[in-house]
């Protein structure tokens, strides 16, 4: 399919992930690119790079083969769950794109680009439609069973008491691996993290729930939690109408996340969007989310059961590629609830590729 592009112009694209010390983390996001790849044909080069981890296939030399290739104007494609990474935020700012926050410095060195190549930074997943399908492929095999869905305010509620109850430690989002205090997705050290999240809830730095949360004051909490206490005149309502098999199911979405104010309202937000998203598509009762960083997950689902004690309740993991989250930190935070589980991440889906071709185009519309 001919593109239309300019003469003189030569698009490119760059897909950055975040990169893994696992072989088969990095072979599913290589198919996955070279899938999109093939879906753009040879007009638009797509070349996969990593944040960190993966010997000469560093960003820097991602952007070394499009210049290559002779490429005028190279566009950046975050292959990140979420615009609340601080990763996506460095890679971003390394580009010279503005930080998110004033008050956040990026932890990466600026990207050496040719002069004259103009630069177009994209997007992360975030919420989107395409991906609340896949998660319900996903967990297909789980569903078999469910009673109403908080209103979004106490849903705020329900994290909010989760926070304020456990210790979540210091304000930072962990480093990048140099600084090897948490390992970096795919890493095999739950040790490691645990000793990093037990030395910052001692370092007497602020905890992030004053940070994070503090869209809600004391009183709108105390409110939501009363309410949350009571439930919400429209559960029967909704139970009612939905399939009988879902009726005592819901979901929780679990996904990395962070502890910086802004950064967490972004994960937030992203994630019950598209909880939401699945929630409708499947016939779910309810859908809620929550993240490893702040380490909440195991009190909310806490919280949800005994809110809904007769219901199931089915965890979605919300991560590109099965690792080190999927497969022990997530059932390592959970130990002792009930739920299903089967650690499915997006890749490998045929959507993810789908997705990227989307983001490209949409971006050559604009050339």
């Amino acid at each position: 399919m001919k593109l239309g592009i300019n003469p003189g112009t030569k698009p490119g694209v760059l897909v950055v992930s975040h990169g893994s010390r696992e072989a088969d983390w990095v072979r599913l996001v290589d198919d996955a690119v070279s899938a999109c790849a093939d879906l753009m044909g040879s007009e638009v080069p797509v070349v996969s790079a990593f944040l960190e981890l993966v010997e000469g296939r560093l960003i820097q030399d991602g952007v070394h083969v499009l210049e290559a290739e002779g490429v005028t104007d190279l566009y950046v494609l975050p292959l990140f769950v979420s615009s609340g990474s601080t990763h996506v935020d460095d890679i971003a700012q390394a580009f010279g794109m503005e930080p998110v926050s004033a008050a956040r410095v990026g932890e990466l060195e600026r990207f050496v680009v040719q002069r004259g190549v103009r630069v177009r930074f994209g997007v992360p997943i975030d919420d989107d439609g395409d991906i609340a399908e896949l998660l319900l492929r996903n967990i297909a095999g789980l569903s078999g069973g469910r009673d109403g869905t908080l209103s979004a305010g106490a849903e705020r509620a329900l994290a909010a008491e989760c926070e304020l109850k456990e210790e979540v430690g210091a304000r930072e989002e962990r480093p990048l691996a140099k600084a090897k205090n948490e390992p970096s997705e795919g890493t095999e050290q739950l040790s490691a993290m645990a000793k990093h999240e037990t030395l910052a809830g001692e370092s007497g730095e602020p905890s992030e729930s004053a940070g994070a949360l503090a869209e809600l004051t004391a009183a709108e909490r105390e409110s939501e939690l009363n309410a949350l206490a009571v439930g919400e005149p429209s559960d029967g309502a909704r139970a009612e109408q939905l399939p009988a098999a879902r009726r005592r199911e819901r979901l929780l979405l679990v996904a990395h996340g962070s502890r910086e104010a802004v950064f967490h309202g972004r994960w937030r937000d992203g994630m019950a969007a598209l909880a939401e998203r699945v929630r409708e598509l499947g016939g779910f009762a309810g859908a809620h989310s929550a993240m490893l960083l702040p380490n909440q997950a195991a009190c909310k689902l806490g919280a949800l059961q005994r809110r809904y004690p007769d219901d199931t309740f089915i965890v979605v993991p919300l991560f590109l590629s099965e690792g080190y989250f999927t497969r022990t930190v997530i059932p390592t935070r959970l130990a002792g609830l009930n739920y299903r589980y089967n650690g499915r991440a997006l890749l490998p889906s045929p959507q993810i590729a789908r997705w990227m071709e989307r983001q490209i185009r949409k971006w050559l519309s604009t050339m």
